[in-house]
């Protein structure tokens, strides 16, 4: 077991408090541990997503919550599908989360070496042999939940002989799929993962960190409650499809005779329009249904980052989510929604305009021009005020206008004063129209007397609309996500069909012709604002000088605080 510094038994802290934590006490309080030790064990076969993210702050959260320490460690015993790409990708979200590691970033190929041989401690035990069965006999013998499973027909070979084999299997005498070593425990067990579960299987396959310095690699089940044991963790805390397996875990750990954690499972997180599956989300990629791992649409958590998402948004999420013992499905407007909540405290306010309509103020001075001031955010008094520039011709966003309004129509159309955001009262005096028939632009005059929106007759508008100067105007492209799937459930399909089946193809709408104030010309890539009335944008690292790229990561309308404000939703 690795070296773990003398603490003195940790205080908890009385907030927050849930099953996991109730037991960590308990086993303070008993003595059964005297410090807290965690872990987050991802494979790394993908990237993370919002689920992991749970489980992050699920470990990691307790671990600081009782002044313990917190690994980072790859589950890293699949050659087949791992990456270093993704060793990488994990890294960063987890940092980026805010969960700190230190120093404490381990691998489970580090302790090759170690497994094998307690491997061979269990056949000396017999309580390991090597079997010649392929995988599919290995499946037809193990039986099912209401009838014994069968015996290996190289059950009851000798020590000598499984310790020969196994290591001719480790020199690599034998091919692919052609033996494994297996634990000696009951065919007949209830728990069907105790009925002799493969323990390593032969792979000539290249590892992203260990070469070719092994030919058979560890199962998980077997290198998981090794790896706990090996770091010191105290409480090995899981998503519940681990549950069947915690006796198989045990089992090692004690017929090796050394130190156990304890596990504590959990329920993983299900949300709607969403699936928590790294292989389903492969599919994507692989199939280019998506951008890449980190496309903003993508439930990661480099997707999310990407579209605008905060950690501490995030955070704030999984702890609103809690911790239980039972599936449960969470609308994913609840993510949204701590999105909102997060950055309307911090997020810079700008005027941008989507689909831009030409405005012509015919009373202003031609070649004249203007700054005016804005407020930066009006949730944040210490966030100040910006200059924008103003002059004749504006843009507008063309759904403000309607040459024919429909009822409760309140912005601008023929005839009507509106405000100018931060500037004057705009009222509609012409239309403009190309040969087809469109309106290409609107021609106003304004009241000098309403300088900075307000009138000082106390005369009153019933709309308000955001604007950019045409003039000083920087030329942008927008990106508008929408979920990706259509359904709540994507998996919720008939047979022979497929999860893609619900891919909502309005998930993506790009705007090239967008027009933001001068002062986003050059933002770096994940500056986040909003533009007002539209909702909060995240630079991408698309954008280049003088050319911004802006993904929409949500609009302002919160449909789920507005369900909690109805008698229904109580």
């Amino acid at each position: 077991m690795k070296d773990v510094p003398d603490r003195e038994p940790a205080t908890p802290s009385p907030e927050p408090t849930d099953f996991i934590r109730e037991a960590v006490r308990q086993d303070l309080a008993s003595g059964r541990f005297a410090r807290v030790h965690t872990r987050f064990p991802p494979e790394p076969n993908g990237y993370l997503h919002i689920g992991h993210a749970k489980a992050v702050w699920i470990d990691y959260g307790i671990a600081r919550d009782f002044g313990g320490l917190f690994n980072l460690r790859f589950d890293d015993t699949n050659p087949v599908k791992e990456e270093q790409e993704y060793v990488d990708a994990i890294a960063e979200d987890v940092r980026w989360l805010g969960a700190e590691f230190g120093d404490r970033l381990f691998f489970a190929s580090d302790y090759f070496e170690q497994m094998y041989r307690w491997a061979e401690d269990l056949i000396r035990k017999g309580k390991a042999y090597v079997c010649d069965l392929s995988s599919v006999e290995v499946s037809a013998h193990r039986g099912t939940l209401t009838s014994p499973g069968k015996d290996s027909p190289c059950r009851n070979r000798s020590v000598e002989e499984n310790l020969d084999l196994f290591r001719r299997m480790r020199a690599g005498e034998f091919p692919d799929g052609s033996r494994t070593l297996r634990a000696r425990i009951d065919m007949a067990h209830p728990n069907l993962n105790m009925r002799d579960p493969v323990m390593y299987r032969i792979l000539h396959t290249e590892h992203h960190r260990q070469g070719k310095a092994w030919c058979i690699y560890p199962m998980y089940d077997w290198a998981h409650g090794l790896e706990d044991s090996i770091e010191g963790i105290t409480h090995s805390l899981c998503s519940l499809e681990y549950e069947n397996h915690r006796p198989l875990y045990d089992w090692f750990l004690e017929n090796l005779g050394i130190y156990r954690p304890r596990q504590i499972e959990f329920a993983r997180l299900n949300m709607t329009h969403t699936v928590m599956s790294k292989r389903l989300l492969l599919e994507l990629v692989n199939e280019g249904r998506v951008r890449g791992w980190d496309d903003p649409r993508m439930p990661t958590l480099a997707g999310l980052r990407r579209r605008g998402y905060t950690p501490e948004a995030i955070r704030v999420f999984c702890k609103r989510i809690g911790i239980d013992k039972a599936d449960s499905t969470v609308d994913v407007q609840l993510l949204e929604h701590c999105l909102r909540e997060d950055l309307n405290k911090r997020a810079p306010r700008f005027l941008g305009v989507l689909c831009p309509l030409k405005v012509v103020i015919t009373n202003y001075p031609e070649g004249e021009e203007e700054e005016l001031d804005a407020v930066n955010n009006p949730e944040d008094s210490a966030a100040g005020t910006r200059k924008v520039p103003f002059c004749r011709e504006l843009y507008i966003e063309a759904e403000d206008f309607a040459e024919t309004p429909p009822p409760k129509f309140f912005r601008l159309s023929p005839g009507r004063e509106v405000r100018l955001r931060y500037a004057y009262y705009i009222t509609c005096r012409e239309v403009v129209k190309d040969a087809a028939g469109r309106v290409v632009e609107v021609r106003c005059t304004y009241d000098p007397a309403t300088r900075g929106g307000d009138s000082p007759d106390g005369r009153k508008v019933k709309s308000t609309l955001h604007w950019v100067s045409a003039r000083h105007a920087v030329p942008a492209e927008a990106r508008l996500y929408d979920r990706l799937f259509t359904a709540s459930d994507p998996l919720d399909v008939p047979p022979g069909g497929s999860f893609k089946d619900h891919l909502n193809p309005e998930s993506l709408r790009v705007v090239t012709d967008c027009r933001v104030e001068p002062a986003l010309k050059d933002v770096r890539p994940g500056f986040i604002c909003q533009f007002e009335r539209l909702g909060y944008f995240c630079a991408d690292p698309d954008s280049a000088p003088g050319r911004p790229v802006f993904n929409r990561a949500v609009t302002l309308k919160d449909a789920y605080a507005r369900a909690q404000r109805t008698p229904s939703a109580v």
